[in-house]
Formats: structure tokens, sequence, C-alpha cells
């Protein structure tokens, strides 16, 4: 005999509570392992697919392990130094080209910028804010990038636990599927296959599209000799997870930066918009539709609430779980909306009525 609802729901319930609390209370310490279960979900399918063409599951996880180690090396080795550095000088020439804006606006609009007005002094601050709070925070993620433990937990931790996880992670997932209450199993595998079929639609397709914008953005910028364009590329890679985010701020930071740059030389100031209309078309009519298909049922509006509601709560953990907790809510809502229509307390007792006198006595 089943469990009655309201007894199902106290478990679950109290499930929930229970993981909600180790997110909270134990966030730095599961950090690599959160991480680590990411990375090896991403790479699941590599290894399946590895399987098939006559590997073993151990041999696909080496091969991959070896790839992603030679990968990350040589990022680590050509990218990553240009990276800082070109973040860092464009935090310091910020009020430089604050005051270059000034010049020009001054130049064009003397009336705007008068001695003492508010657009004047608003730009001043703006340049200020931007060096000392962005220096503040780039030397914060130096200094923490450079600690003992965080270089302990990227460079050995998260490769060791990520080669664990993605090597028995079929026979996880069995575990697990074993230990489904047999009421409700198939319920659970059909929600769980939704889940996992947005997960990977957004995180895999989306993850995808991302690296290839944000390359194409890097390589296109830094061809037409912007400065910063590195920095910009990535700004504007990083943030197309979001759609019309990423464009939008990398367009706009790397079109102002071309602007104080190239003034004058139009050619240069089109190439730069180009790139990013470029990007966009093939986003839109490539890249999308088939790295991450037409509907994954996560909405931007909801996204970014999620991802500030997280973050803001349980620090990087709960940006790192925002999307597969978000993804798996919206695949229960849809769930509840659907038994919600097949019930009386939608179709009422006159719609029930009018089919059972519909339905014709045996």
């Amino acid at each position: 005999m089943a469990l009655p609802v309201r007894d199902q729901m106290k478990y679950w319930g109290i499930a929930a509570a229970v993981f909600f609390a180790l997110l909270w209370f134990l966030g730095d310490i599961i950090l690599p392992f959160v991480l680590s279960m990411a990375v090896a979900y991403m790479l699941d399918p590599v290894a399946d697919r590895l399987e098939s063409w006559g590997l073993n599951r151990v041999a696909a996880t080496v091969v991959i392990t070896i790839v992603a180690a030679i990968l990350f090396v040589v990022i680590a080795l050509l990218v990553l130094p240009t990276l800082v550095k070109q973040a860092t000088e464009l935090v310091n020439i910020a009020p430089e080209l604050i005051d270059n804006l000034q010049t020009f606006l001054m130049a064009k609009f003397p009336v705007l910028l008068d001695e003492g007005s508010q657009l004047r002094q608003t730009l001043a601050q703006i340049g200020e804010t931007i060096q000392s709070k962005g220096g503040e925070l780039l030397s914060g993620a130096i200094a923490s990038a450079m600690s003992l433990f965080n270089v302990v937990m990227l460079l050995v931790l998260v490769p060791v636990i990520t080669f664990y996880l993605l090597m028995d992670w079929d026979r996880m997932v069995a575990r697990i599927d074993a230990l489904l209450p047999r009421d409700h199993a198939p319920v659970i595998r059909r929600l769980s296959s939704d889940i996992d079929r947005t997960l990977a639609s957004f995180i895999r397709g989306q993850g995808t599209v991302c690296l290839i914008l944000g390359t194409f953005y890097a390589a296109g910028l830094m061809l037409v000799g912007l400065k910063f364009g590195l920095v910009a590329g990535a700004i504007a890679g990083a943030l197309t997870f979001i759609p019309y985010v990423g464009a939008i701020v990398g367009g706009t930071l790397s079109i102002g930066l071309a602007l104080f740059q190239f003034w004058g030389e139009w050619q240069w100031i089109a190439a730069v918009v180009g790139i990013f209309a470029i990007g966009q078309f093939f986003e839109g009519n490539i890249l999308t539709p088939n790295l991450v298909g037409s509907s994954i049922g996560l909405h931007p509006v909801w996204l970014i609430f999620a991802l500030s509601a997280f973050g803001s709560t349980f620090g990087f953990v709960g940006m790192l779980v925002a999307v597969p907790i978000t993804a798996a809510l919206g695949v229960l809502v849809r769930f509840g909306l659907e038994q919600y229509r097949d019930s009386l307390l939608y179709r009422g007792q006159s719609a029930d009525t009018s089919h059972s006198q519909d339905t014709p006595e045996s």
C-alpha cells in the first residue's frame, strides 16, 4: 500500500530541507565535489561515445583526462596571463577613458559638461569607482586564486574527483535507480529524463556555444587590433548563456573601446561592429538551433533570478547549482500543471459528468 500523499510530501520536504541546509553550512567544503559533478556530467556523453568506439570505461576516462590536462596546460600558459594582464590594464585605464569621453563630449556638446555640471561629476565618479572597485576585485580574485587551498582544490581535488565520478557515472545512476520507490519509479524516471534533457540542452549545448562565441569574439577583436579585445571577447562569450546579454554587454564594451582607440578610422570601428553582427548571426541561425535546441524550458528572466537568488544566498556554490535546480523545478512545475489539468479541480464536476454521459454503457 502506497504512503498517503501527506506523508510523501512530508518526507520529500524533509529531504529538500536537508539538501538546502547542507548547501548552506558546507558550501566551501562541497565546492570541489559540486564542480567535479558538473564536469563529470558534461563529459559523460564523451565517455559514452568513446565506449561505443570500442574502449572500456576506464580507458575512455583516461583518454578524456589526458586531453583535458593538455588543454588546461595550454590555456594556463597562453591565455590566462594575457587575460589577467588585459583585465588589470583595463581597470587601471578606466579614468583615462572617462577623461577622453569628457573631452569628446565637451568638443561636441560643451553645454553638457560645464564646470560643476552633474554629468561631469558623474563621469568622474564612474571612472574612480571602476578603478577602485575593479582593482579590489582583481586583487581579491588573484589573492584567492593564489591561496594554497584553492590551488590544491583546482589542480588536485577537482581532477581526481572528476576522474572517479566519470569512471563510475553509469554505475552510480544505476544504483540510484535501484533505490527509487517502486510505486513512483516510472514517474521519477520520466521526470529525471526531462530534467536531463533540459540540462543537456542548456549546460552542454549552451556551454559549447559560449566557448565557440567567446573564442570567435576574442580572436576577431584581437585581429583587428582592439586593445583589451581578449577581455571583451571573454566577457561576451561568458555571458552568452543568458540570451542577448552577452552580445549587448560585450558589444557595448568593445564598440566603446573601439570608438576611443579608432576614432576617425571608421573602417576599424565598423569591423568591430561586424564581428558581433557575424557572431549573432551564427549564434541565432546555426549554433543555438543545432547545439541547444529551440526550447530548453529555462526562460532568461527565471535564469537571472535563480542565479541572483542562489548566488546571494549560498555563494559561488549556489550559482553552480542554480541552473540544475531551476531546470528541475521547471520540469516539476510542468508536470504539476499536467496533473492539475487532468484533475477534477480544473475540469470540475460538470466536465466529469458530461464525460460519463458521453460514454456508452456496456
